[in-house]
């Protein structure tokens, strides 16, 4: 179907100031995004359940869930990677738009990814959150076991190793997960997100 035969009923429906109303809460988009293992889940799943025991409404988006179900059908080629952070980015927005905190969890490697996110979902709306660990310490933890299988060749285009990860330009916070213990990051990214969202 032609772009010229959709007829949007944005301008109908309750604007996102309105829903933030009946909510009792401002939305937006924190996305965390560094390599394999680095903690971004970790953070991610502690602040959604922190925001949630506050009576507020977000939801949490993470790499291997939207992987395994609304993004199935995409590799891990750089036009993949690419399309994967587009769609994320659209969905986040929809949330944004309906005034619930997204939580966003993506390794999301090169820097020009971050920047579609950023201009899909608005400069303003999303923090863009790196979970900083060196590709040695991820290998060390090795979580999912993915290091141990991609040294072995049995995972192909693996960010770090076969696929680049560009270290950020720049950053709205930076949790360094090799230097500072859970907790530490944790306050971290509270003090950050209560002053962002004046929670």
């Amino acid at each position: 179907m032609s772009a010229d035969n959709l007829y949007t009923v944005f301008d109908r429906m309750m604007s996102r100031e309105e829903k933030e109303t009946v909510l009792k809460q401002k939305s937006h988009v924190f996305w965390f995004y560094g390599l394999s293992g680095s903690g971004k889940s970790t953070l991610a799943i502690k602040l959604e359940r922190f925001i949630s025991s506050n009576e507020k409404h977000c939801v949490l988006l993470d790499g291997d869930n939207i992987r395994s179900g609304l993004n199935n059908n995409l590799g891990f080629s750089e036009e993949d990677r690419a399309e994967n952070i587009r769609r994320i980015s659209e969905v986040t927005k929809l949330f944004l738009n309906n005034g619930t905190i997204a939580l966003a969890s993506f390794i999301t490697p090169f820097n020009h990814l971050r920047e579609t996110a950023k201009k899909i979902v608005g400069d303003q709306d999303l923090s863009l959150i790196y979970v900083k660990a060196s590709f040695e310490e991820c290998a060390q933890r090795d979580v999912k076991g993915l290091y141990g299988k991609a040294k072995a060749g049995k995972v192909k285009n693996f960010t770090g190793q076969q696929s680049a990860f560009e270290e950020p330009s720049s950053s709205d916070l930076v949790l360094d997960t090799e230097k500072e213990t859970e907790e530490e990051s944790f306050n971290k990214l509270l003090q950050y997100m209560k002053a962002k969202i004046a929670f």
